[in-house]
Formats: C-alpha cells, structure tokens, sequence
C-alpha cells in the first residue's frame, strides 16, 4: 500500500502522459515552450482569474509574489507557524520578518481573530495557507487587510481546486501561489508551481522577475529576478491529468466520507466548513495517543506521516524570533496529536477497511 500511488495514476493516464511528452520531445521545447502557455491559459480560466504564470516550484512562486510587491529589510509578513517551513522562509529570503498568528483548531488554517494584534507600522500584508486541501476564511483576512492597508497572498500549495463561498482556490487573494509537488493533488513528476493575479501590474512584474528581470530581451534586464521557469516537460504532464483533475476530486470527497462515517467515534476526524469543498490533499486525524496508533499502523504495514510534527516558532531556523513554547497553544497541541492517512484518488475501500481495521484493532 501507498501513502500516495503515483504509479497507479500513472498507469491510469499513461498513453496521455506519454503522448504529451513525447510532443515536447518531438518540438525539442523545453525552456518555456507551448505548453507551459497552453497550462497558464487553462489554469487561470478554471481559477477564475485573469493571469497565470508557470513557475519552477510553489515556492518560488511565493518568493516571486513577495518580491513582486518590493517586500525588503525591515517589513513584516503575517502568517501561520502551522505550515510548511517554505510559507515563511520566502519571507526570510527576501530580507524580511515573519510574524506568526495561531490557527483555528478546527480547520488548522490561520485565525483571523489572531491576525489584528499582529499588526505593527512595519507589518505589509498577510499570508494564509490553505491547509490540508481547504481554504482559509480570506473575506475575513481580506477585510482585515483592507482596514490596515495591507496585501494578501493565498498560500494555495495543498488547495488548488477547492473552493470557498462558491469560488475556486487561487482566486481569492491579490496573488495566489499553488505548487504542482508530484503528491499535491494536481501535481507533476518534478518541481512545479504556478502564480495566479488579476492585476496586470503585478503579473507583468512577474513575468519579469520569473526570468533573471528581463525587459525586453534576455541581455536587457530591468530589475533583480530568479531563475523561477516551469518546465515544459512538467507542464505537459499537467495537461495530461488535468482533464481527469476533477473526477479525481470527486473521488477524494468519497474517501474522506468513508474514513470520517468509520473513525468520527474514535478519532478527531477533518472539520470542513459549510462554505468550503476541500481537496484532501492530506485526510489528517488527530489523537492524544498518537505514537500508540502509528505503532499499530505500521505493524500492519500501512504508511503514515506527520504534518507538522514541529511549527514553525519552534523550528532551529527561527530561534533569532521573539517566540518560545506556549506562544502558538493550538498550533503546538495540533502538532501534538495529528497524523496522516493514506489519500490518493485511486485508493480503494479495500484498502481503506484495512486501514481503519488496523486503526481499530
């Protein structure tokens, strides 16, 4: 069993994957071809948003948002220590500060009631993650950010195809930034991302930044960028999957419905919000015994992992922050309890029964 069978979807889509391929080994494009132009065109329509820009990985996508906004030395960037450390390093990288507010402990996603005491005259916006696959409340994150005059970037690694009070994940902020990682749920074979805007300032200014600054040709650059292409070669694996991207969410849904009606009674199960549809990119429970359960769980052979087993405040990179235990309470306990479960579209309920088997045993 697989936490995540890549190569089931694989032999799934295969003659698809392949003939894609093999179109951009026939053109020799590899750098930026057609179908990097094609994937932006389609991504952007099923987002809803005006631009998309392919990018080497999300995280270079949040470097390139942050940096497209002129973020340097001496700002600061709320966001959530229940994340990947990439959310906040972009911030670091760029010169600048970040500065955490605790999540809810329902949905795990940042909590806007945290966010205002956060605010300081350096503060210049906002990023919230969309954990495990649902999106965070951002009319209430944007409305804060409105009052203060700060910007908003959607953290959409683990959320593209959600949606939230009736619109798709990666519209929902000035910039939004997913990653195409293989074991996100719509994902490559490599390293990939993309960047998503409706604001045409900022989405030329990227397009820029994505190639070394370039103006008006590659020896004419304009202003400091990153070497931050999608590979053509990962965009046409996208193209591949993506028309399967939705019934395979349907699908997700479907697995998490079971793992919830057979673990509700036993396990802190996901909490999904009325107004939300998650994409399951991680089906998550949570339990005071954990090491007890994980002991069980591979016992029976069935692979597990714990995101995040640390958050960010804690972490070795962020000791020069002003934060100690106890600061973050329900990020801290979150990280205490949580594990994940295998989720991926081509999980069976077979699979699933010895799952929940081993977890009730």
């Amino acid at each position: 069993m697989q936490f995540i069978d890549l190569q089931k979807q694989y032999q799934a889509y295969k003659n698809e994957i392949d003939k894609e391929i093999h179109e951009v080994l026939d053109t020799s494009q590899y750098i930026l071809g057609g179908k990097v132009t094609e994937l932006e065109e389609k991504l952007a329509s099923y987002a809803g948003v005006k631009h998309a820009l392919g990018v080497s990985s999300g995280t270079d996508a949040l470097l390139m948002a942050l940096m497209a906004k002129g973020i340097e030395g001496g700002d600061e960037i709320i966001t959530t220590p229940f994340t990947f450390i990439a959310t906040a390093e972009v911030i670091s990288l760029v010169g600048a500060k970040p500065v955490f507010a605790d999540i809810r402990e329902d949905t795990y996603n940042i909590d806007p009631s945290q966010i205002r005491d956060k605010i300081t005259p350096h503060t210049k916006g906002i990023i919230g993650v969309d954990i495990f696959g649902q999106c965070a409340d951002y009319d209430e994150i944007n409305q804060i950010a409105e009052e203060n005059s700060l910007f908003v970037i959607e953290d959409a690694a683990q959320s593209f195809g959600a949606e939230y009070k009736g619109k798709k994940s990666c519209s929902l902020a000035e910039i939004t930034c997913t990653s195409f990682f293989p074991a996100k749920p719509l994902g490559c074979y490599g390293d990939g991302g993309m960047v998503f805007t409706d604001d045409d300032y900022l989405y030329n200014k990227m397009k820029s930044i994505r190639v070394h600054g370039q103006g008006s040709d590659k020896y004419d650059n304009i202003r400091i960028g990153i070497n931050g292409r999608l590979d053509t070669l990962q965009a046409a694996v996208l193209l591949a999957k993506l028309p399967h991207f939705d019934e395979e969410l349907e699908k997700r849904q479907g697995i998490a419905r079971y793992y919830n009606e057979k673990l509700k009674d036993f396990f802190i199960t996901p909490k999904v919000l009325d107004f939300n549809l998650s994409v399951y990119a991680q089906y998550c429970l949570r339990t005071k015994k954990r090491e007890d359960v994980l002991k069980k769980l591979k016992e029976s052979y069935i692979p597990t992992a714990i995101y995040y087993p640390r958050p960010l405040h804690l972490m070795a990179a962020y000791e020069n922050l002003p934060y100690m235990l106890g600061d973050f309470p329900i990020s801290e306990k979150v990280a205490e309890e949580i594990f994940a479960l295998p989720m991926h579209p081509f999980l069976n309920q077979e699979e699933q029964d010895k799952i929940i088997k081993a977890l009730l045993g």
